[in-house]
């Protein structure tokens, strides 16, 4: 596997169970590829895919992270942290959760967040077309950042990787794509439109997976609390005449019809999602005034 950037990192994680795997057999073999921002996203953001692999011979989940993540908000212990040892920092902490979740592969491209955020860069480009091409028939789902996020290198990863999503042959396209929680979370979405997936397996592998990210955690952000905190109340307000099913959701947005068809456009269709939901509360103050 050939990637653009020097400072890429390309790792198998659990070796005993890979024996004489080649990266490139890693990836082909893939089912639940998730191709996402920052350290920290997957474990996050897509848990459910990573729990739903966990100890699989059938499922092999990859983790993708497109940036170096050097402009990380930190204070404490990191306050003194520059970028370049940040992003170390944050390399090692991504490879020590591939690790411990039992990832069949996690690649880090290493791009400046600047270089994501431009269309049409070519070594964003490249890789992202190596990823999607070496793929296999394996492949089930993919998880990506949704459009209607609120940080800009999220939704800039997302675009990019509907462009690279794009340029595959019908035949060699995912069959499924969906969209994570991020900096917006998706309980805005109509029910019909809110996919559901369960995140309360392996409760402490949850816990254990975020709390690895302690440069972030110790730096000003309990994304620990918080991740946990969002998938339990996905849970309790999802229904509000049904008990509980789960205890823990995390949401998501099927992006699948952006795959499928090339001439829709990126805007129409989160604006499409939003026009719902609008008309959801002016139907439901209108019956009762």
């Amino acid at each position: 596997m050939k990637l653009s950037r020097s400072d890429c990192d390309i790792f198998i994680p659990n070796p005993e169970m890979s024996a004489g795997l080649t990266p490139d057999a890693a990836l082909a073999r893939t089912t639940h590829l998730c191709v996402i921002a920052h350290q920290d996203d997957i474990e996050i953001n897509a848990y459910p895919a990573v729990a739903e692999c966990y100890g699989r011979s059938d499922k092999f989940f990859t983790g993708v992270v497109m940036t170096n993540g050097a402009g990380s908000a930190r204070t404490g212990k990191y306050g003194h942290v520059t970028d370049a040892q940040m992003q170390e920092i944050r390399k090692e902490e991504q490879r020590t959760a591939a690790t411990l979740g039992k990832y069949n592969l996690q690649l880090q491209l290493s791009h400046p967040s600047s270089d994501v955020k431009k269309t049409g860069n070519p070594g964003v480009a490249a890789d992202l077309a190596a990823i999607f091409g070496g793929c296999g028939p394996a492949l089930e789902v993919v998880y990506l950042h949704q459009p209607a996020d609120k940080h800009d290198t999220h939704v800039a990863c997302f675009l990019r990787c509907i462009e690279a999503i794009r340029m595959l042959p019908r035949d060699r396209r995912p069959a499924r794509v969906l969209g994570v929680e991020g900096w917006r979370n998706l309980d805005w979405l109509a029910d019909t439109d809110k996919v559901a997936m369960d995140a309360s397996p392996l409760p402490e592998l949850a816990e254990k997976l975020v709390a690895v990210f302690e440069s972030q955690i110790a730096g000003g952000k309990r994304y620990d609390l918080a991740a946990m905190g969002r998938r339990v109340a996905n849970a309790t307000f999802f229904a509000s005449h049904a008990t509980d099913t789960t205890h823990a959701i995390s949401f998501a947005m099927d992006l699948t019809p952006l795959v499928q068809d090339d001439t829709l456009s990126v805007a129409d269709f989160t604006l499409r999602h939003i026009e719902t939901l609008r008309a959801d509360v002016a139907g439901r103050l209108g019956k009762m005034t």
